[in-house]
């Protein structure tokens, strides 16, 4: 598969956390959608049912990955809108909770942060990121779901934490943090940031449990940038609002008077470009061709393992983690080497991973095209720090 990557050809990458790089077919791909709406003409009556083709392609794909049915998945633009749009369309009073893990990304805390502001709500934290460090990973289940026990209140209405932690790597048990909600007085929806999951985990059984499960498909799906999706239980769109309003929310899109939609496309908004569509759906076949979803995660622990075990040897590394990583996320610091230093001195060399701030570290990421030689160039990269 490398081969399709042209970014893959002159560099050594660990940023597929950041970024993934975007193979050639689906490049292609979104030039030929380029072309077959000029040549069908941008806005006439012809062009519809190509673009019905290509976003509901990409809708049943995501929909597969998610183990959801397509009318609970909708197209968004990012992680952040995925998670925010029916977050700000829920039913909230004043008094309730929202506990949210200390690994959370700064986009979803913000959103947080402003819809407490505005409705009157409380923010408690979820302590997660040091167990993460401290926990054998046989235990760490059991130790996330004690700390979930102890940090809800009678008035907890929501749960925000990711599937994927972006800064330890560390896998959340998402199923049975669902599982453990359902059993409180008020039920507690479930909001997970997916931004490091999809495409790297087998997701189904996560993302089916969730009430809010938002991703992107230009991470590890290696997608293009600007197209992502969320999956919405259907209790989220029982309850719901839309938030953002446009002509793709309503179920007759040229009344503004028309009711929404009733599945998850009311928390579509307007127009979006539908070759991106064709894009993602290339990229999104391509990792099938490569593998299940279990078979590509073996690949990803491989390298993950190869350089978690390296990194061992280095006297100055220090692994956020005591054991290898269950996915593709290795993040770490080197005794006196400043983070901002080192991914400056490795980008000279042609590696890239990535600094990260909370907690202040390096983090390299590996996927199914990561080879055991770029994982040796890093690490000897590393040593010639020492």
């Amino acid at each position: 598969m490398r081969e399709l990557y042209p970014a893959l050809a002159n560099k050594t990458y660990f940023n597929y956390g950041g970024q993934g790089p975007l193979p050639t077919p689906a490049l292609e791909a979104i030039t030929a959608s380029w072309q077959r709406i000029q040549e069908l003409g941008p806005f006439t009556t012809d062009v519809w049912p190509f673009i019905e083709q290509e976003t509901a392609r990409v809708r049943r794909q995501l929909a597969a990955l998610c183990g959801v049915g397509p009318h609970r998945l909708a197209l968004t633009e990012n992680v952040t809108s995925g998670c925010v749009l029916p977050l700000w369309g829920l039913p909230w009073q004043a008094g309730d909770a929202l506990l949210i893990s200390d690994c959370e990304h700064p986009g979803v805390v913000a959103a947080c942060l402003e819809l407490a502001r505005r409705h009157g709500l409380s923010i408690h934290t979820l302590p997660v990121l040091q167990l993460c460090r401290n926990t054998p990973a046989d235990r760490l289940e059991a130790a996330v779901l004690e700390a979930l026990e102890q940090r809800l209140t009678p008035h907890t209405r929501l749960v925000a934490l990711s599937h994927l932690l972006w800064n330890s790597g560390s896998v959340m048990p998402i199923a049975a943090v669902a599982d453990r909600l359902q059993q409180h007085p008020r039920q507690p929806w479930l909001l997970v940031d997916a931004a490091q999951s999809m495409g790297s985990l087998p997701v189904e059984e996560a993302a089916a449990a969730a009430d809010v499960y938002a991703f992107t498909g230009h991470k590890w799906c290696c997608g293009p940038e600007g197209l992502g999706g969320v999956a919405l239980s259907e209790r989220l769109l029982e309850q719901a609002q839309p938030t953002l309003i446009g002509w793709r929310s309503l179920r007759q899109e040229g009344s503004a008077g028309s009711s929404f939609h009733q599945d998850a496309r009311r928390f579509e908004v307007a127009t979006s470009c539908v070759p991106l569509c064709s894009g993602l759906a290339c990229s999104l076949q391509l990792l099938t061709d490569a593998g299940s979803p279990e078979q590509r995660l073996q690949q990803l622990q491989a390298r993950s393992s190869q350089l978690w075990e390296g990194l061992q040897s280095l006297p100055s590394a220090h692994t956020l983690l005591q054991e290898p990583p269950a996915a593709g996320l290795v993040s770490f610091t080197l005794n006196g080497h400043p983070t901002a230093e080192v991914v400056e001195q490795l980008g000279a060399q042609g590696i890239w991973i990535r600094r990260l701030d909370d907690p202040d570290c390096l983090r390299a990421c590996t996927h199914i095209t990561t080879t055991p030689e770029e994982v040796e160039a890093l690490l000897a990269a590393l040593r010639s720090l020492n």
